[in-house]
């Protein structure tokens, strides 16, 4: 059991259900401010560490109402797709984990900018942009072959997507050792800095929960092997393990167990018509049995 279990059998009771609701409700309070004043955010509730250090500490808090976009159309499309990808997140990971992750990476846009402050004395008026990177980036972690509709006309893959916003990622972190002029190079610096940090949650959490056993040669021959064996299986077809053990879980489209893949997450979709579970791959992307 790894930390983040221990951790979810001690607080799991004080996580917030539907917590995407909540903050996608927070966007939109975020983007009613910003019409009726423009200036209010920034001047009362944007993280500006010097302002906290001053006082006002509700700006730990208060900067997440920062709306993904001030256009009222494209925040529509932001508040659908990031509350989409939050919720399948939860569905998979539960509650608790997935506060937990939403709330480091919180933690962590506190500590960047409190540290860019500390080092170079710059204000560094962090919004929700990485946070939002974030959650994107372990949705495609989770559900790499999951199709989206690029201008409502292209299906590209969330890795793709992904991969393509990781570009604009490191190159926000090499322009920090670029050649620059205007005077902008410590703004640079504290851009990459930011990004760097901010998305340490995706990291922590990626790194933390692989199952590096399964890297192994002879892992990888026995995954070759067993994808080419793989077939669509009743979900109560509970087979005893070669070392006597029986599964509790079974994928009913790969067969996997949490026996052979201790790393995934099992749930039982309500829309099929009997008790079919399913791992975390293939819970949202599976036919619906009618």
């Amino acid at each position: 059991m790894n930390w983040i279990s221990r951790l979810e059998r001690r607080f799991g009771r004080f996580a917030i259900p539907n917590l995407m609701y909540v903050i996608i409700i927070l966007y939109a309070v975020g983007f009613l401010l910003n019409i009726l004043n423009p200036y209010f955010y920034i001047q009362y509730l944007s993280l500006n560490v010097s302002e906290i250090l001053h006082g006002q500490i509700w700006r730990i808090v208060t900067f997440l109402i920062q709306p993904p976009s001030d256009n009222a159309i494209f925040l529509l499309i932001a508040l659908y797709f990031y509350y989409m990808i939050g919720n399948a997140l939860e569905q998979t990971w539960g509650s608790f984990r997935f506060n937990l992750y939403f709330f480091t990476g919180v933690l962590f846009h506190v500590i960047a900018a409190f540290l860019i402050y500390l080092f170079t004395g710059q204000v560094y008026l962090l919004g929700t942009t990485y946070l939002n990177l974030s959650l994107f980036f372990a949705f495609a972690a989770v559900y790499p072959d999951m199709e989206f509709l690029l201008f409502y006309l292209i299906p590209v893959k969330a890795k793709w997507l992904a991969w393509f916003d990781g570009v604009f990622f490191v190159w926000t972190v090499v322009q920090a050792f670029l050649p620059s002029y205007g005077g902008t190079y410590s703004s640079y610096r504290a851009s990459a800095f930011a990004a760097v940090v901010s998305l340490l949650n995706f990291l922590i959490f990626y790194f933390s929960t692989r199952n590096y056993a399964k890297i192994s040669p002879k892992q990888q021959k026995r995954r070759r092997e067993f994808k080419k064996q793989m077939q669509r299986r009743e979900p109560n077809h509970y087979s005893a393990q070669p070392d006597g053990r029986v599964p509790r879980h079974r994928c009913a489209v790969c067969g996997r167990t949490e026996l052979d893949h201790p790393e995934l997450e099992f749930r039982y979709c309500s829309k099929c018509n009997g008790n079919y579970e399913y791992c975390q791959d293939h819970l949202f992307t599976h036919e619906h049995v009618k």
